[in-house]
């Protein structure tokens, strides 16, 4: 087999999906190959968070642009992806007080809904919520969460509506590059042309990378979360939320509570990992603050726990833009918060291919040559780095 495609895409995750609607919109023929099935991998893991809230303004700039997608689903995609809207709490330490006021006025200045709301407003929302530390926090009303395999599978079918091809089951095996320039792709079902490569792997990006040549700092991550039922007599909702002074957040689905933590995420281990059981003394650790958060949940039960990897870079934020061969780029490094901002980052990266530039989002902060360039995205408000 020997196809000449537009663009090749490698990775079916939530951002090789995007990509592939938003060029297929265009009229170019992409193709994506997924070495598995779509969303097998981070996408497939993703919590679903939808939220706006960011300490960096470009990434608060792609999830607000991306919320517009996921609120009209039905007429920007068509299908479904699972958006529901639960409200969304950001609690921070009090030495970071100042630095939510701040980027509660950055995200009301792009247009986003957001406020800063009192210890007892939080209390007001989620009774069931230990509010006694929290001054101020960041509400937004709005957000939710939502499910990224079905928004997956939602724009791969409108991708493909408009001309798109996927190829699964099918691992990359090289990047053909001739004369600095990439042609195409070798695959264990055949090769594949094209004057375009988009490298949206996700926790396998590295290994890509390492296929055409390219040396970045993408290393993988480990996340691990669990779904607790919650007890008779708790609200039958609450709000989703990050609790900083916990390092962890939160959000319901049904009868059930999602749980992450931001502390003790492994770096470096292999993707391809037993991602089908958390690791040993997680679920106890979530159950423990989940529990001081919410002191209800002591009457809870377990229903699951599992884990995922995503692509890392030192900074936290995602490789976007041409890098290294003549048409190769990147679209990875999202370092666990991709799924909320994908359909604004494949709009942009259409754009930066056939057109040169992103103008959606101005995205080019993210450009993978920043490391070489020895500048770092700079946080303009930070909190923390929250994955360690």
């Amino acid at each position: 087999m020997d196809e000449t495609v537009d663009v090749i895409i490698i990775g079916g995750g939530v951002h090789g999906a995007s990509l592939a609607f938003h060029l297929a919109q265009r009229g170019v023929t992409p193709l994506v190959i997924e070495k598995s099935f779509l969303g097998a991998g981070a996408t497939g893991r993703s919590s679903g968070l939808i939220r706006m809230h960011y300490d960096q303004r470009t990434n608060s700039e792609l999830a607000w642009t991306s919320f517009q997608y996921f609120r009209n689903w039905e007429e920007r995609v068509g299908g479904h992806c699972g958006y529901v809207r639960t409200g969304f709490v950001q609690i921070v330490a009090a030495e970071h007080m100042e630095a939510l006021r701040a980027n509660v006025e950055m995200h009301q200045t792009i247009g986003i809904p957001s406020q800063l709301i009192s210890g007892e407003d939080v209390q007001r929302l989620a009774p069931s919520f230990a509010t006694d530390d929290i001054v101020w926090a960041a509400y937004e009303p709005e957000s939710g969460y939502a499910d990224p395999t079905s928004a997956t599978a939602a724009l791969m079918a409108a991708a493909r509506d408009h001309g798109a091809q996927l190829q699964q089951g099918a691992v990359v095996t090289g990047i053909q590059v001739d004369g600095g320039k990439v042609r195409g792709v070798e695959t264990s079902e055949g090769d594949f042309s094209a004057p375009i490569v988009v490298n949206a792997a996700g926790a396998w990006a590295g290994q890509i990378n390492g296929l055409a040549g390219v040396d970045l700092p993408l290393d993988t991550w480990r996340h691990d979360t669990m779904f607790v039922l919650r007890p008779e007599g708790m609200e039958k909702t609450h709000p989703a939320a990050i609790d900083d002074p916990r390092e962890m957040y939160f959000r319901p689905e049904g009868e059930l509570t999602l749980v992450g933590l931001e502390d003790n995420n492994p770096i470096g281990e292999s993707p391809d990992s037993d991602t089908d059981h958390a690791k040993p003394g997680f679920v106890e650790r979530a159950i423990e603050r989940i529990c001081l958060r919410i002191p209800a949940m002591e009457g809870g039960r377990l229903h699951s726990a599992h884990g995922g990897y995503d692509g890392i870079t030192p900074d936290q934020f995602p490789m976007l833009g041409p890098y290294g061969p003549e048409g190769y780029f990147l679209q990875c490094g999202f370092s666990g918060t991709g799924f909320k901002t994908a359909p604004a980052v494949g709009a942009c990266m259409a754009e930066w291919i056939l057109d040169g530039a992103p103008s959606t989002v101005d995205v080019a902060v993210f450009s993978p040559s920043r490391f070489e360039e020895g500048r770092a995205v700079v946080r303009e408000h930070p909190y923390q780095q929250i994955w360690h």
